[in-house]
């Protein structure tokens, strides 16, 4: 393992992915900056300075990374500036001269990735590779802890996904796998990985697994892609936020998401956590309709 007085920097700390990171850090006695663009809602922990970094401030995120070794990049909020905001991240950090940046990104990134929101963390891999970043790519398949969050007041999780599956991964076993790869990032060093649960399933088989765990019957019913666009029309979103809405779905039904992989367990050397042993922990999900 790589030198213990390494110096460490978390973004998105206030954040689940990001605060598990930190606290998982913290635990085992490491020193880290967090950034944040609120530094007073950042978590208070041992050996955890909260300092000044939102994501369109170049001057402030060079100043905060300023000859760190290990960056955890954690995706920006979705919104129009996202990428521009990453692009912004990914040049300071390489004006300060950042040893080994983790990202992470979505599970399949490309340019024409079904999920829409994939596309920007492909470009945003491109634009690290460009600034010449030591890196490792995290790319995450759909959050287990999201699925509670799809169900409706009805009971029901509604959307264009067919019979497709998704490979569903707990935030647990991402924040696992991006301590392991900050601790001793050199074997991961230009190295891409594909996060993903310890199983494909159909959002028939999740309905299914929420009822068992949660004792609430829930049901999967199928739209076309239509009737998720008008079904989401609604919440008067802005025309990128619903495409990726409803993209989530396309890209479960087009089996963009279905791929198992054992990313996780070479990570960190155990299992993927499955649906229903997420949902008994009582983890929260984020929601979107």
């Amino acid at each position: 393992m790589a030198p213990i007085d390494a110096t460490y920097a978390i973004t998105g700390a206030s954040g689940r992915l990001g605060g598990r990171v930190a606290r998982r850090l913290a635990a085992a006695g490491v020193a880290q900056t967090l950034l944040a663009r609120t530094p007073s809602r950042a978590p208070q922990l041992p050996g955890a300075i909260a300092v000044p970094g939102a994501y369109d401030d170049h001057e402030a995120l060079v100043a905060a990374l300023r000859g760190t070794d290990r960056v955890l990049m954690v995706s920006a909020s979705e919104s129009p500036d996202r990428l521009r905001d990453h692009r912004t991240f990914v040049d300071a950090a390489a004006r300060a001269g950042v040893a080994h940046l983790v990202y992470i990104s979505f599970y399949g990134a490309s340019p024409d990735a079904t999920f829409t929101l994939a596309r920007d963390h492909w470009h945003t891999e491109q634009h690290i590779r460009a600034a010449g970043v030591p890196f490792t790519f995290l790319r995450d398949n759909l959050y287990a802890d999201f699925m509670p969050a799809l169900v409706g007041a009805d009971g029901a999780i509604r959307g264009p996904a067919g019979d497709g599956r998704a490979a569903l991964i707990a935030q647990d076993d991402i924040a696992d796998a991006v301590v392991a790869v900050l601790r001793d990032p050199l074997p991961h060093a230009g190295r891409t990985y594909e996060l993903t649960g310890p199983e494909a399933l159909t959002l028939t088989d999740v309905a299914r697994t929420l009822t068992a765990v949660g004792g609430r019957p829930v049901t999967y019913v199928p739209e076309t892609t239509e009737e998720a666009y008008a079904s989401r029309a609604a919440y008067g979103a802005p025309d990128w936020q619903v495409d990726a809405w409803v993209s989530t779905y396309t890209a479960i039904a087009d089996g963009s998401l279905a791929t198992v992989t054992t990313a996780v367990q070479d990570l960190t050397g155990r299992r993927a956590t499955s649906l229903a042993e997420v949902l008994r922990t009582g983890s929260e999900g984020a929601s979107s309709p």
